[in-house]
């Protein structure tokens, strides 16, 4: 007798399964449960076949082979460096980033260019056809390879025989949303079908020593909701930003198996396609003028090199209520301990003042390294000073008002020698530790926020 399929609720947001329905997941998200239904697993279904001992094979960890040398080229350097050096032969790298920000564009450039250096490349596509496609590759592509494939097909089951009889060497799933499985009955994009979908999709990379990249888009907030319940699988996740606006995108290594995370790639959408900007602190800091009021280079490092950007900071008196503290590009309790660690370590009193603050170029560094950089640009702003010339400023500053060392200062150093700043202020600390102090640049070591300060209007 054959057992009724169970149902199931699932949060789109973060794939947590109750048996009954919540008004709010235990993620925090409020109305994201959807009925689904898990059908019952038949006594042969392969999935739950134990493989027998002759097929089960041991090796020596000293015996297997490096896939280091195995690495694929994918003909765009800043992809490459954003990967670990290029694509690894049987991996599965999840792509994000908002409709329309260039996601497709990149792989399309991407396949043109290992169809050219490999062989056979598939493209599965279930949001356009395959003229659209097509017209996207006449534009950004330079040449169109015989062996370049395209598959326009949204069932599962029908591109894993589609990739069984043609074996390419590296395939594409744009996007995951669009793909569904004969296996379950709900609708594509939900929660069941995407961690489904993404098994099988693993199943015929492990399987055929195929690397896959696999294209999901973000909800309204920037997250992953439904294709963020299989990070776990894939070894690599990549996040694709930028302002529409603007013509650079960044790539940002979020979680990889082969190489760094938190690497960043930097592109330029042009007309004809996504261009690699090879002097990304150039860019940053292009419209930077010399001794502008409440503006201050700082520096981050960024997967494997250091960055060069620009913090700029407005204060203006409040009318009436609160004061409003605006961010872009840094948290917001990041720049309120900023504001009161100036009131009572520098006496810089901002409760009547409203205050802005911009890292120029739509970045969003992590860490630390901007702190002395934004409290210098505020102060600089509020007090009228400008300093003579462009200053670099790095270093965390915490509650006590002291500035606490940084890591990578050589290379920031020698980043911000090279990029022509002759006055730097950094800890004390690092300045101590520094291997080779070039004679090119004043440099000042400091151990507290008020030091800082009087360095900075000198």
């Amino acid at each position: 007798m054959a057992k009724k399929a169970k149902t199931v609720f699932v949060c789109q947001e973060c794939g947590h399964e109750s048996s009954k329905w919540m008004g709010q997941c235990i993620c925090g998200a409020w109305n994201t449960m959807t009925e689904e239904r898990v059908p019952d697993i038949k006594e042969d279904d392969k999935r739950r076949r134990t493989p027998s001992a002759s097929s089960a094979k041991t090796l020596r960890l000293n015996e297997v082979l490096s896939g280091d040398h195995r690495r694929i080229d994918t003909g765009i350097e800043e992809l490459n460096r954003v990967l670990g050096g290029g694509l690894v032969r049987g991996s599965l790298t999840l792509i994000s980033g908002e409709p329309g920000i260039g996601k497709s564009t990149l792989i399309i450039q991407a396949a043109a260019e290992i169809a050219c250096q490999i062989g056979t490349v598939l493209y599965v596509t279930g949001e356009e056809s395959e003229e659209q496609v097509k017209m996207r590759a006449d534009r950004v592509c330079k040449t169109l390879p015989d062996s370049l494939y395209i598959l326009s097909e949204t069932n599962m089951e029908q591109i894993m025989q589609a990739a069984e009889s043609l074996k390419p060497e590296f395939l594409i799933i744009d996007s995951i949303q669009t793909m569904f499985s004969n296996d379950l009955d709900s609708a594509p994009g939900s929660v069941s079908q995407v961690r489904d979908c993404g098994n099988l999709l693993m199943r015929i990379g492990k399987g055929y020593n195929i690397p896959i990249f696999v294209v999901a888009h973000v909800t309204k907030s920037g997250d992953l909701a439904g294709p963020k319940i299989i990070e776990h699988l894939v070894d690599c996740v990549l996040h694709f930003t930028g302002e529409r606006s603007q013509d650079l995108r960044i790539l940002r290594s979020v979680k990889n198996r082969f190489g760094t995370t938190s690497e960043i790639g930097a592109f330029e959408m042009t007309e004809s396609g996504l261009l690699p900007v090879k002097n990304l602190s150039k860019s940053f800091l292009e419209g930077m003028e010399n001794g502008a009021e409440g503006s201050v280079a700082a520096a981050v490092y960024e997967g494997t090199r250091p960055l060069l950007l620009e913090v700029q900071a407005l204060t203006a008196p409040a009318n009436i209520g609160f004061a409003r503290r605006t961010a872009i590009g840094i948290e917001l309790s990041r720049l309120n301990m900023i504001l009161a660690v100036l009131d009572r370590k520098a006496g810089l009193n901002l409760t009547n003042q409203d205050v802005y603050v911009n890292i120029v170029g739509g970045l969003r560094p992590e860490g630390t390294y901007t702190d002395l950089a934004i409290a210098l640009a505020i102060y600089s702003t509020c007090k009228g000073c400008t300093p003579a010339g462009r200053i670099l400023a790095v270093g965390e500053i915490g509650l006590t008002g002291d500035l606490r060392s940084i890591q990578n200062a050589d290379k920031i150093v020698r980043e911000a020698v090279r990029m022509g700043f002759r006055k730097i202020i950094l800890p004390k600390k690092n300045l101590e530790t520094l291997s080779q102090v070039s004679s090119e640049a004043e440099f000042f070591g400091v151990t507290s926020l008020k030091d800082a300060i009087s360095v900075f209007i000198a």
